[in-house]
């Protein structure tokens, strides 16, 4: 028997890998060899720069790569594309700075520690600012920076993972989910829905989506709002008085921009809830931090392990080095104005040409092509709260597999879930609106939970047992 065409096919199979796992010259002018301030004891590889969207505006993005460490094979892991919101705040600053990336900036703003609760442990991290304008990502057209929305925002980074895949072919096909914050609510869904109307009808693709995670998710405006001004009357926050005027004069289900009165009304609720944290309701605030030192008899080791509610100032000092830009290849255009964790243009007041009311449309779409979806959320957010996505998930009607139950950390409870079919909800006790920042530990189980596409630590008897009696309770109300 002639097995000379079996030997071309391995030949030809093992050229393609060759070439697949070879670093482009791309790869290599991105590569980052070490950041400044950064440990020595490093075992991952990092990459970062430019990646142009719109060659005619000169829109281009800033990425940045965080592969898992090299004794854990990052050619076997998943890839995550990581989204935070605002509109308008970067994902280098929050994603990567201060909740799953592999380091945190010391609070003098110039040296680095590893976090040892890192999402790269687990998969190899893609931090993307977006849209052009937010954080190194730039528009050689000004306007851009003036008429950006959802809808240029996703198209923008579409564009961006083809070209990327480009760059860096090696994870083309590779297991690929998507992930994100807060107005990544928005972008994360929105995205994943032009990746999974593009991959129809194709066999093998490029962008190989599997899911997507969303945390403290801005879903569904009429849901949402009506679940945030419950939460912030239930948790003391406002008055029995305010919270009935909310109800009154806020009617967000069919309009984005609040009446005058609603106006009134949510700056009387700001008033009356104080100088709290409302991303955090029950931690100190920024210029607390001296006194959060002193109880702690001003051991800074300890303040390393808890929650410190500066982090994103050190981020706008230590990003704002030159010799940190130099390193990550950033700032390449000498953009005028300093990195900020936050545009004052983009996504301000009226700069966001449209924001759909309502992402459960998206949600039924992704559900029916059976994509992985799971929702948390952080308990302590007032922000986009618990209650908000809650009420959103549930306008979705779906039927529940196993009913809301306490998910296990350490012996503790760590939070309450609910599975759902299509869709996962999982809630972090403790957590404000950043949960990897507030609950490290617990998010990381969150996450290897999501990509093994298991339940939340809880013992198998138990889990049986939730099943079997909400069989019986729907059974019982159903008579």
């Amino acid at each position: 028997m002639d097995y000379s065409h079996v030997y071309v096919v391995l030949l030809l199979s093992i050229f393609v890998r060759l070439c697949l796992s070879s670093p482009t010259e791309e790869q290599k002018r991105d590569r980052v060899t070490k950041l400044p301030g950064q440990p020595d004891n490093v075992k991952f590889a990092q990459y970062s720069g430019y990646v142009t969207v719109n060659e005619q505006a000169g829109r281009a993005l800033f990425y940045w790569l965080i592969e898992t460490p090299a004794s854990d094979e990052p050619s076997s892991k998943p890839l995550v594309l990581w989204l935070n919101g605002g509109p308008g705040c970067s994902s280098i600053a929050y994603g990567a700075a201060e909740e799953i990336g592999p380091f945190r900036i010391s609070p003098d703003g110039n040296s680095l520690y590893l976090n040892p609760y890192a999402w790269n442990n687990l998969a190899n991290l893609l931090f993307l600012e977006s849209p052009a304008g937010v954080g190194f990502s730039y528009s050689n057209r000004t306007s851009d920076l003036y008429t950006a929305g959802d809808q240029r925002t996703a198209e923008d980074a579409y564009t961006f993972l083809v070209n990327w895949f480009e760059r860096f072919p090696q994870y083309k096909h590779r297991d690929f989910y998507i992930a994100g914050e807060s107005y990544a609510g928005h972008y994360v869904p929105q995205l994943a829905q032009i990746v999974n109307r593009k991959n129809k009808g194709i066999k093998d693709p490029d962008i190989n989506l599997k899911g997507f995670l969303v945390g403290n998710a801005v879903t569904d405006d009429y849901h949402d709002y009506i679940g945030t001004f419950e939460y912030w009357w239930v948790h003391g926050l406002i008055s029995d008085a305010t919270y009935r005027m909310l109800g009154i004069a806020c009617d967000f289900g069919s309009s984005q921009h609040p009446s005058d009165q609603c106006l009134q009304v949510l700056k009387l609720a700001i008033v009356e809830q104080g100088s709290i944290d409302p991303y955090s309701i029950y931690t100190q605030t920024c210029k607390d931090t001296a006194s959060l030192k002193r109880n702690l008899g001003g051991r800074s080791a300890w303040i390393s392990r808890a929650y410190d509610p500066c982090t994103e100032r050190y981020s706008d000092l230590y990003f704002n080095h030159p010799e940190v830009q130099k390193a990550l290849h950033a700032n390449v255009t000498g953009i005028s104005y300093s990195w900020k964790t936050c545009s004052d243009i983009v996504g301000v007041g009226d700069y966001w040409a449209d924001s759909p009311l309502s992402m459960l449309p998206i949600y039924q779409e992704l559900i029916e092509a059976g994509l992985r979806i799971w929702v948390f959320s952080g308990d302590t957010d007032s922000v986009v709260p618990v209650t908000a996505t809650r009420y959103s998930i549930d306008a979705l009607n779906l039927p529940t597999i196993i009913s809301w139950y306490p998910w296990q950390d350490n012996g503790e409870v760590g939070g309450w879930s609910q599975v759902y079919e299509g869709l996962t909800l999982v809630t972090v006790r403790g957590a404000g609106h950043e949960v990897p920042l507030h609950r490290p530990r617990q998010a990381l189980t969150l996450f290897r939970s999501f990509l093994e596409n298991e339940y939340m630590p809880l013992p198998i008897d138990k889990i049986d047992s939730f099943v079997s009696f909400h069989d019986s309770l729907s059974s019982h109300t159903s008579t």
